[in-house]
C-alpha cells in the first residue's frame, strides 16, 4: 500500500504495555516506509521510558492539585489542545489512539471538524470507578470510527457488552531487546551483578493492582517458600508505573506480605529502565504472571523470548499464545496454591523447565512486530477505503 501519514497517540511515557505497543508498532511500520509520528502526555522534563525509534512529541502538562475526576478532565482538556494544532489541516492519513484518555482528546478534535476520523485499539477494559473514566473509556470505545484489539477474546467481550464490531491486531516482540542468556557465563555475570546468588529467583512484571494478581502472586510464592525453604525463594517485582491510583491495593500488599513473614524474601524494584528488565528476565529462574485480565499479556511473550518458564493464570488472552503443559503452566486464576503448586514443579523438575522453554522461544519468535504492523497496515486500508467510499457515494 502507498506509505501512510501516521499520528500514534499514548497517554503516558511510561512502561505500560499499550505504551511499549504504541512504541514498537510506530517503529515497525516507519520500517515499512510509513511516516509515524508517536505523541504523548508528560510532565515537564519527563522522557519517555524509551526512546522512540521515530518522530516524537510529549504534549506538556502538569495535573492540578484537586479530585481524581477534575485532574483526569484537565489531563484530557491539555492533551487535545496540544495535539490541536499538528493534527489539524489534514497533517496525517491516520490518527490511531491506544487509550482513552488518547482517543478522547482525538474525538474531541474529529467532532470540531480538526481531524476527519479516529481509530482505536481496546488494549482491554478496566474496571474503573472513577465517573470520568468511566465515561472516557465508554466513549472511546462507542465513538471511533474503527476499532482494533491484540487478541481475539476481546473483540467477542467488545461485540457482547458495548455491541461494536472490532478488527484483530497482532502483538509482537523484539527478539533483539528480548533474547536468552548467550551461554551459563553470561547468566552466572548477570545473577551476581542483580545480587541474586544462589536463590531460586521468581520474576513477575507489573504493578501492584487487583488485575495483575497481586496478592495471589503473594499467596502463590509464599506456598513455594514454605514447601522448598532449601532453595531459598527470591520473588522479585518489576514495573508498576500507572495513571491510577491502587494505594488500597499497595496497603493490602503490604499487610499480606507482613502476615506471610515474607520480610527479605520479596524485592519490589517498580518501574526499571529497559537494559535492567533485560537482565532481569536473563537472570530469573522461572516467571510468574497471575494476572485475571489481560488484553494480551506482553510480559509472558517477553520472557517466553528470554527463554524464562512461564507459570501464568489460565485466562482467555493468555491462552491466544501460551498452551498449559507445553508452552507454559497454566493455573486457576485467583488461585495463589495453584500458582504456588506450579511453581514448585517447575523448580523442581529441570527437564520440565527446557522442554517448556524451547517451546515458548518457538512461540515467541512467531510474533513479529513486522508481523503486527502489516495487520495494521490492512486495518489502516479498510478505513480509508471506507472513508472514500462514503465520499463517492
Amino acid at each position: 500500500m502507498r506509505a501512510l501519514r501516521i499520528a500514534m497517540l499514548t497517554y503516558s511515557l511510561r512502561p505500560r504495555g499499550g505504551v511499549v505497543h504504541a512504541l514498537e508498532i510506530s517503529a515497525a511500520l516507519a520500517r515499512r516506509g510509513h511516516e509515524v509520528e508517536l505523541f504523548a502526555l508528560g510532565r515537564p522534563g519527563e522522557r519517555f521510558f524509551r526512546a522512540p525509534a521515530v518522530p516524537a512529541r510529549i504534549v506538556r502538562h502538569v495535573p492540578p492539585e484537586g479530585p481524581f475526576d477534575e485532574r483526569v478532565q484537565a489531563m484530557l482538556a491539555a492533551y487535545r489542545e496540544g495535539l490541536r494544532q499538528p493534527l489539524q489541516a489534514g497533517a496525517f492519513d491516520v490518527v490511531h489512539a491506544q487509550d482513552c484518555l488518547s482517543a478522547n482528546a482525538a474525538l474531541e478534535l474529529r467532532d470540531a471538524g480538526v481531524i476527519e476520523r479516529v481509530i482505536r485499539t481496546v488494549h482491554h477494559v478496566d474496571d474503573f470507578i472513577s465517573p470520568s473514566l468511566i465515561a472516557c473509556q465508554d466513549r472511546s470505545i462507542l465513538a471511533p470510527d474503527a476499532l482494533l484489539c491484540v487478541s481475539a477474546p476481546w473483540l467477542e467481550r467488545l461485540r457482547a457488552s458495548y455491541g461494536v464490531e472490532a478488527g484483530l491486531v497482532a502483538n509482537g516482540v523484539d527478539l533483539r531487546r528480548y533474547r536468552p542468556p548467550r551461554d551459563p557465563a553470561e547468566r552466572g555475570r548477570l545473577r551476581r551483578r542483580l545480587g541474586l546468588g544462589e536463590r531460586l529467583t521468581v520474576l513477575s512484571v507489573g504493578g501492584i493492582e487487583p488485575r495483575k494478581g497481586s496478592l495471589t502472586l503473594l499467596r502463590g510464592f509464599a506456598h513455594l517458600r514454605a514447601a522448598a525453604p532449601e532453595l531459598d525463594p527470591l520473588l522479585v517485582l518489576a514495573g508498576g508505573a500507572t495513571l491510577f491510583d491502587y494505594r488500597d491495593e499497595l496497603e493490602r500488599f503490604d499487610r499480606l506480605e507482613r502476615e506471610l513473614l515474607l520480610d527479605g524474601s520479596v524485592r519490589r524494584l517498580g518501574s526499571i529502565p529497559d537494559a535492567q528488565l533485560e537482565r532481569l528476565y536473563r537472570a530469573a529462574d522461572l516467571f510468574a504472571f497471575p494476572s485475571v485480565k489481560e488484553g494480551f499479556g506482553l510480559a509472558a511473550l517477553e520472557a517466553l523470548a528470554s527463554g524464562l518458564p512461564v507459570v501464568a493464570a489460565d485466562i482467555d488472552a493468555l491462552r491466544t499464545f501460551l498452551t498449559d503443559g507445553r508452552s507454559a503452566l497454566l493455573h486457576r486464576p485467583g488461585d495463589g496454591r495453584a500458582l504456588g503448586e506450579a511453581l514448585l514443579e517447575l523448580a523442581r523438575d529441570p527437564d520440565k523447565r527446557e522442554r517448556l522453554r524451547q517451546a515458548g522461544l518457538k512461540v515467541a519468535a512467531a510474533h513479529s512486530w513486522e508481523r503486527a504492523a502489516a495487520a495494521h497496515e490492512r486495518a489502516y486500508r479498510g478505513l480509508l477505503e471506507r472513508r472514500i467510499a462514503k465520499v463517492d457515494g
